[in-house]
């Protein structure tokens, strides 16, 4: 049939899925990549799902496509506004280049973030996060009906994890349970030669549980490890009904890792007298004051304030070099509790070689191990220990893995970059 069926899981590292394939927690997902091939990649820079999975369905870089994160500030000025999928300056594998749908293939592709809102295809799409409105994130709109009457939901209710575990575990199974019932529905009635889907609430999991998914003492790690098991049964059903001539996929977006601390990359910045504040403590990116060098967005984003780019802009080009060293060596050097604050440093215009590196960080921070960057401007302090969240995302130990038709040759990948290729997409 030639057929390409692609899973994403959102957020799933490398060691971790290694580990449940070997421990037999996701056998069904083991079995098909023991007749094809894992590999360690690399996610993005940053590593923020947006930017991840908007590199994964175009095959471009951040300074191709042209987003950097979830927000971003509006040109000409410190107002933040908020990317989605009209923002992509590169069209998603199922688009030609001028956006209009790839009539060569039918494609289903469900839930992949950052594909909000959904543009005509042809065949299914149904946005992943941030939607805001299911109605518009569903092309095409008749199926919007079937949707709504099985409680269909774009995301899990991460705010009850807030109020309790036990009520954010509860609204996470039952958002997988639609997830799957739309996925099956899709798959049986509809004609496809790419089926795409994404589960996404093994970032929430995460974010909230991480720990529990790795120490099996942890009181919710069966919780955890069931909601796993669920997926890989799902993805177990999936290939059973795929011949040898399909190439199924398997992917994420980033890697992740224990969260210790967080720390806050403004504070660092006003601390050091980079970054000057009209109201302290600010109520928005409008409050950034003449005699501003830098700031930065999350997550460890850095941006000059250059006078030719921003109202209140004081950074001449020329002096830009110089600026990045000094910061890249202050933050080398940023110590919480006797650990280092950031395990690596890019330079934008290192890794920004695109049409759009405009648009780039001038510097990308990478947390150490343990270390959660946030970027937020309002920040009152440079570090706190967040007892909600109990995972980070990581650049490193994401995952790429195929099982290829007979004689085909396996690609190289080394980054979520490559993933579109790989794939011939």
């Amino acid at each position: 049939m030639n057929r390409t069926i692609i899973i994403g899981l959102d957020g799933i590292p490398y060691s971790l899925l290694k580990k449940y394939i070997s421990n037999g927690i996701m056998p069904e997902t083991g079995k098909v990549l023991s007749g094809g091939k894992l590999y360690e990649i690399t996610s993005t820079l940053p590593e923020i799902s947006s930017v991840s999975w908007a590199t994964i369905i175009t095959g471009k870089n951040p300074s191709e496509h042209g987003v950097y994160g979830f927000t971003a500030l509006a040109p000409q000025s410190y107002v933040l506004r908020f990317p989605n999928f009209d923002s992509l300056k590169k069209p998603a594998f199922w688009l030609k280049d001028d956006y209009t749908p790839d009539e060569s293939k039918k494609y289903a592709i469900i839930n992949t973030p950052f594909t909000f809102p959904a543009k005509p295809i042809n065949g299914i799409h149904i946005a992943g996060f941030v939607a805001l409105d299911l109605e518009k994130a569903i092309y095409p709109t008749k199926l919007y009906a079937q949707l709504a009457e099985i409680g269909y939901k774009i995301d899990v209710d991460s705010s009850k994890a807030h109020q309790s575990i036990e009520l954010f575990l509860k609204d996470l199974d039952g958002t997988l349970d639609k997830r799957i019932s739309a996925a099956k529905m899709i798959w049986e009635r509809e004609a496809w030669d790419v089926f795409m889907l994404v589960f996404t609430g093994t970032d929430r999991l995460s974010h909230f549980l991480f720990q529990a998914a790795l120490d099996e003492n942890h009181p919710f790690h069966e919780k955890v490890i069931d909601h796993f098991r669920k997926i890989d049964a799902y993805i177990g059903e999936l290939c059973a009904q795929c011949d040898s001539s399909d190439t199924i996929a398997f992917m994420s977006d980033h890697g992740f890792e224990v969260q210790e601390y967080e720390a806050f990359v403004n504070f660092y910045l006003k601390e050091w007298g980079y970054l000057k504040l009209k109201n302290d403590p600010p109520r928005s990116y409008n409050d950034i004051d003449e005699g501003t060098i830098a700031f930065a967005m999350d997550p460890g984003r850095i941006y000059l304030n250059y006078k030719d780019r921003y109202p209140r802009g004081r950074v001449d080009e020329s002096h830009a070099d110089k600026i990045v060293k000094e910061l890249s060596d202050r933050f080398m050097h940023c110590i919480i509790e006797d650990r280092p604050v950031i395990s690596e440093i890019f330079e934008g215009k290192e890794i920004s070689k695109g049409e759009f590196a405009v648009y780039a960080p001038d510097l990308v921070l990478i947390g150490a191990r343990g270390i959660d960057l946030k970027g937020t401007i309002k920040a009152q302090t440079v570090y706190n220990k967040n007892e909600i969240f109990g995972g980070k995302h990581t650049y490193r130990d994401t995952f790429f893995g195929v099982k290829m038709p007979p004689g085909a040759s396996y690609p190289s990948v080394r980054s979520v970059e490559d993933i579109k290729a790989a794939l011939n997409l």
